[in-house]
């Protein structure tokens, strides 16, 4: 090792270049298994937690699973004649509090989880509601991917979960997706004896940069309050203000 990286080592190790204790992290575990059925993904979900530990980071886990949770774009789909009840408004109120979240899946025929599917979509469902500014709900909060399996797919899920995070207005860091995927067919998943997933160094470089790069980023947009209100406001844009955009009847 150089003298500088060694410096740069010893330097990153110890001092982190700001605090982040008051961030909520929340991960979105989109496992087929019901607690308390053990689940590969919270496995590596378990080296983020790590890092987040070490720098008093607030984090909670959820299995949506867990809960009843109607297939529907309403907000409240048990208001609807065709559900009577509905778990996901319980989600989205913790979904509303975090900062960063990460979504996180299993990967089958590969794909993420129907669960994964359902929540993106439950999501989606909300993105007409504004934040207090005007904007899409979710403007100013953090998005980012870890996937396990033992099949491929790790890269095709992580495009369709960040496109669709930021689709609805959340902003996606460098290296936002981290994954582990054990031999391809019935080999061993991330937490099997013997599968080599929680030694495996380029998983847990990737999970490390992202914890780091979510948070770096999220410090940037809380201290900034958020991203800026100006050009991204719907009810502004309907009332006429087009802030800058030339209309084809301007050019003529």
């Amino acid at each position: 090792m150089s003298e500088q990286l060694e410096k740069i080592t010893k330097q990153q190790c110890t001092i982190a270049p700001a605090t982040y204790d008051d961030l909520k992290v929340l991960f979105l575990n989109c496992t087929l298994e019901r607690s308390p059925r053990m689940s590969h993904t919270e496995g590596l979900i378990g080296v983020a937690q790590g890092i987040l530990d070490a720098n008093n980071v607030s984090h909670k886990v959820i299995r949506p699973v867990d809960y009843e949770i109607a297939a529907g774009l309403g907000q409240d789909m048990s208001q609807t004649p065709e559900w009577e009840r509905d778990d996901w408004p319980q989600i989205q109120a913790e979904v509303d509090a975090c900062d960063i979240l990460i979504l996180c899946t299993s990967v089958w025929l590969g794909e993420k989880s129907s669960v994964c599917n359902r929540t993106l979509e439950r999501m989606y469902g909300y993105t007409h509601s504004f934040n207090e500014k005007g904007q899409y709900r979710d403007y100013g909060k953090v998005g980012a991917t870890l996937i396990t399996g033992n099949e491929d797919g790790v890269k095709h899920c992580a495009m369709n979960i960040l496109f669709s995070l930021s689709h609805i207005g959340y902003t996606v860091p460098p290296q936002a997706d981290a994954g582990w995927m054990g031999e391809a067919g019935p080999g061993p998943s991330y937490r099997d004896p013997g599968s080599g997933g929680p030694e495996n160094d380029f998983t847990n470089r990737n999970t490390t940069f992202l914890v780091w790069n979510c948070l770096h980023l999220a410090r940037m947009l809380k201290d900034a309050g958020g991203i800026p209100a100006h050009g991204n406001q719907p009810e502004a844009w309907d009332a006429g203000c087009k802030s800058d955009f030339a209309s084809p009847e301007h050019k003529r």
